[in-house]
């Protein structure tokens, strides 16, 4: 818990408290960090601190699990202070604040900045969104938030996911009359939301419910003493029989055919203790405050609030929830990507406040999922064999474990946690029978296959000499023979998957925009959200048709080919054909041509590429300037990362891998293109560029930064992440770039490692881009530093201009000069979104060059969405912009071209890309230094290129230096 340094003899008042000890306290600054511990072992209650009541809730142990403020009744009472030991004198408040020292002043927080204005230029085109728009009552109203606690009938904490909203359902259902008949808004975990306050503060009950998986209606629960003279009534209402539960499975080595004591019972039932402790009001006026654009905690939270009753809603369908997004059991609906792997479509849905209202955005979303089906069909298809006598058993436990699955012949759910240790027919477990008609029983070890056969009457056809399924805990196992579980549908699968799957993936769920538009209005009749009665009581009412806009076209920037000659773009693309490009290094003929000796190629990878450069060593009177590899296998080639690694950081050579499946003009010409740039050449420029007139930008020594985060697929959450930072040089070009590149702890997402002092040094990502800049730039330093963000959602905003640019700011740039103070602009830039614009009257993509300011934007900050490629496969993709930070002072006009102008610089390709060069840049450069590390053991990588450790993070190793002669180039391209 952190609370400020409000409260006097804080220390003193919590070492007092009756049932709560102080194990640790910490100062730091203005923060106090309490570690409590509750001597009664784990009731909850409430505390007071600094004037205010905080509930807290344990874990049963004694120790703190969460603390949340409480609200407090005007007509309560404070408790009277501690007494005072006898050696204290007490100090008044205001002679205190006259013998404190001054605060340090500190600088005010950094908010996004407002909207300067909308813009005008370019062609008006008429366009459709995916927002529907929503109607909001006035309400006096107020949300109650309620922290939800869920206990075993041992007081252990529930911590399954799922569980949580089968409860509450059942306590909904039973209890409606003593709960006032409110609707709940439940997010699955520890947050519950009622329109109005239920009758206590503190609500207490059990809920018995069926065991999972057994299918069978159960109907029992109990009320706590909390309202002990409502129990009669809630007997009469559930016609409670005693003794009305379920008998186990008998499943071998389950609790209910094990070594307890059992009593005979028609059902299996579990017992919950569920408490709803109230934590806060949300007052529903807050809505009409994040539409108007005045965000606040409330506004932020109601309209969380909101979304939350999205989710319920469809998990109350039977639908897989991930975010916000929704996946209904349709096999319509699946794609089979191979490898027991398929694509479920599902729909996104969430409450956005807009310059036209509030506005609900539907998408069109996609996850993967475990195919289900009979458990030896997925082992087959994940591991590619056809025959179950193939199988690698341990790659199947890796596959298997924590899936759910259902077990005949009962049909019950189970979740797998792990495999036998012998086979089926070899796998005993103590089996508890009677012996005759007196009660009496001995136990027995019995085999699981010689069970299923004598008990189930089930003679297994081909499972016997393989591991069972382990269903139950380790000191009690549950077996289940492989033919006879199958896994249930929709459980989402969260590995890695391979190039051909991801392939398939993005194939297989493109929609033309005609199909997405009538997809999204299906789903939107099928949710029917207007029936909820949760968005009912709120005064929620959503229209059916898609929003209409008003957007416009930019014109394409003329580019410069090297012979002077200016281009105009066509529909966002470009023809070099015939056209001469500036090359800063001429390519001469091959020299010679090398190939790897057949018996190498089963060595080991770095055994491969060492042998490979030993040769070229031998071959070559000296190292190459240039390389050009053929990989024997397309994407993925276990050669690849290891062959940069030794060209770009040990030798410092420039090279260029190819792996063709098919050769012609187009391949050839983009492999040309990628070489140029490494190379320093540059294949087209901007006509204004050339002139130097780009409006701000060729007015004063600008420096543009694009800046990323990359992290490892899903199933590698233990990988460093990559951060990298791309700058451009040569100004006033802005078609140039360098790019320097660090690890940084696995999936933390904010920049650690923009300003690294080591002594009188930097290690920084930043200091390296000024300082190229200024050597590049005519020894001028940048007066105006425009960086692009790239990956950082709506929450981490204030994060990147407090955090972030502050380090660049404060750090970096005073760190070489203290008297430098550049301007600065900071600009996001997203592309995980699931706003979708659509022409009408058309079934084609918007046009490239495409700009939204109005109606779907924010209401208040300066924000726009632009669509600068052509969208030629699927629906296109807009990129939202969001300008944090300007102290430049960029029009919404000027700003906008230039970040249209910067989709037309990647010297990549000859069409313009959705997203501006310096952030596509820089997430090649991640990607590309990534694969260094990503086939070997970094252990002998070592210098100041890259690592960081945050704090309590384990530390994450440095990436090899890039060798000097390609650090300053565009090696990434």
């Amino acid at each position: 818990m952190q609370v400020g340094k409000g409260s006097t003899h804080m220390e003193q008042v919590l070492e007092e408290a009756t049932m709560t000890t102080l194990v640790e306290l910490e100062e730091e600054g203005d923060v106090v960090t309490l570690v409590l511990e509750f001597d009664d072992g784990g009731d909850d209650g409430a505390l007071l601190l600094g004037g205010r009541r905080w509930g807290f809730a344990t874990d049963g142990g004694g120790r703190e699990r969460s603390f949340c403020p409480l609200m407090m009744d005007p007509h309560d009472e404070l408790p009277p202070p501690p007494p005072l030991p006898l050696n204290v004198v007490p100090i008044k408040a205001e002679d205190a604040a006259k013998e404190s020292p001054p605060n340090k002043p500190t600088k005010p927080t950094r908010l996004p900045i407002a909207r300067p204005g909308l813009g005008k230029k370019g062609q008006p085109i008429q366009l459709l969104a995916n927002h529907f728009k929503v109607s909001l009552k006035s309400s006096v109203d107020f949300f109650h938030h309620y922290y939800v606690k869920l206990k075993y009938e041992d007081d252990q904490p529930v911590e399954g996911k799922g569980i949580g909203r089968k409860v509450i359902d059942k306590l909904q259902h039973t209890y409606c009359s003593e709960l006032s008949n409110k609707d709940f808004a439940y997010d699955g975990e520890k947050s519950l939301f009622t329109v109005g306050a239920l009758p206590q503060v503190n609500n207490e009950f059990t809920v018995v419910l069926e065991d999972i998986g057994t299918g069978k209606l159960v109907l029992l629960l109990d009320l706590l003493p909390c309202y002990p003279y409502l129990i009669p009534s809630v007997f009469r209402k559930l016609n409670f029989l005693p003794g009305c539960r379920s008998a186990a499975n008998g499943s071998p080595g389950s609790p209910g055919g094990g070594d307890r004591k059992r009593v005979r019972r028609p059902y299996q039932t579990k017992t919950f203790k569920v408490e709803l402790c109230f934590a806060a009001k949300i007052p529903m006026a807050a809505i009409a405050q994040a539409i108007r654009g005045q965000e606040s905690e409330n506004s932020l939270e109601a309209l969380r609030v909101l979304d939350i009753i999205l989710r319920q809603h469809s998990a109350k369908q039977g639908c897989l929830l991930v975010r916000q997004s929704s996946f209904h059991n349709n096999p319509a609906s699946f794609v089979d990507l191979g490898g027991g792997v398929m694509g479920c479509r599902g729909f996104h849905s969430s409450f956005r406040g807009t310059q036209s209202g509030l506005s609900l955005n539907v998408d069109v979303s996609t996850t993967m999922i475990v195919k289900p089906g009979p458990v030896i069909d997925f082992l087959l298809a994940n591991q590619k064999v056809d025959h179950p006598d193939r199988i690698d058993w341990q790659k199947a436990k890796r596959a298997l474990k924590n899936l759910r699955i259902k077990a005949a012949p009962g049909n019950s759910e189970f979740k797998v946690v792990g495999l036998s240790d012998r086979k089926c027919n070899e796998q005993t477990f103590p089996w508890r029978q009677r012996n005759g008609n007196n009660g009496d029983t001995n136990t027995v070890e019995i085999t699981v296959s010689d069970y299923f056969l004598r008990h189930k009457g089930i003679e297994l056809r081909y499972s016997g000499n393989f591991p069972c399924i382990h269903a139950g805990r380790s000191k009690r196992p549950t077996y289940f023979p492989v033919e006879l579980c199958t896994l249930v549908p929709l459980q989402r699968y969260t590995k890695a998957l391979s190039t051909l799957q991801r392939s398939s993936l993005v194939e297989k769920s493109r929609q033309k925009p005609q199909e997405r538009m009538s997809t999204l209005n299906d789903a939107l009749k099928r949710s029917n959200y207007d029936s909820d009665p949760m968005l009912m009581a709120c005064g929620i009412s959503i229209a059916p048709k898609f929003t209409q806009i008003e957007g416009r076209v930019l014109q394409a920037p003329k580019l410069r080919v090297g012979n002077g000659e200016d281009m105009l773009p066509r529909n966002g693309r470009w023809n070099l054909a015939n056209k001469v490009i500036t090359c800063l290094q001429e390519i001469e003929d091959p020299y010679t041509v090398i190939e790897e000796i057949p018996s190498m190629r089963r060595a080991r990878v770095s055994d491969r590429v060492d042998k490979m450069f030993a040769e070229i060593k031998s071959k070559l009177p000296g190292l190459p300037k240039f390389l050009l590899c053929l990989l024997p296998e397309r994407k993925n080639c276990e050669v690849y990362g290891p062959w940069k690694r030794k060209c770009l950081a040990d030798f410092g050579i420039v090279t260029q891998c190819l792996a063709p499946t098919r050769v012609n003009d187009n391949y050839l010409n983009n492999v040309l293109l990628k070489i140029n740039a490494k190379l320093g050449g540059l294949n087209t420029l901007l006509q204004i560029e050339v002139s130097h007139t780009i409006p701000i930008v060729s007015e004063k020594p600008t420096i543009i930064l694009g800046m990323d985060v990359s992290h490892g697929q899903p199933g590698q959450s233990d990988r460093p992440s990559i951060a990298a930072v791309v700058s451009s040089r040569e100004w006033p070009r802005i078609s140039k770039y360098r790019a320097t590149v660090h690890t940084q702890s696995p999936k933390l997402e904010m920049m650690s490692s923009l300003f690294k002092p080591n002594g009188t040094a930097d290690n920084g990502l930043i200091r390296e881009s000024l300082i190229d800049f200024y050597t590049t730039s005519d020894h001028r330093k940048p007066d105006q530093v425009i960086i692009f963000r790239d990956g950082v959602s709506e929450s981490q905003f204030t994060q990147v201009i407090n955090i972030e640019l502050e380090q660049i700011i404060e750090v970096a740039c005073k760190f070489l000069d203290e008297k430098w103070e550049p301007k600065f602009t900071v600009i996001v830039a997203q592309k995980n979104h699931h706003t979708r614009f659509f022409q009408t009257g058309s079934p084609e993509n918007v046009p490239p060059g495409t700009v939204v300011d109005k109606q779907v934007c924010h209401p208040k900050n300066f924000d726009f969405y632009m669509c600068a490629h052509a969208g030629m496969i699927g629906t296109s993709r807009p990129t939202h912009y969001h300008v944090l930070h300007d102290e430049i002072g960029f029009t919404a006009d000027t700003l906008q071209e230039f970040v249209h102008s910067l989709s037309y610089v990647y010297q990549r390709s000859t069409t313009a890309i959705s997203i501006v060069a310096p952030i596509s840049y820089a997430h090649l450069a991640a990607a590309q230094v990534g694969t260094f590390m990503k086939f070997e053991d970094m252990s002998d990588a070592s210098s100041s290129q890259g690592g960081h450790t945050s704090v309590g993070s384990v530390p994450v190793q440095e990436l090899p230096r890039l060798h000097e002669n390609v650090r300053s180039t565009m090696f990434f391209c």
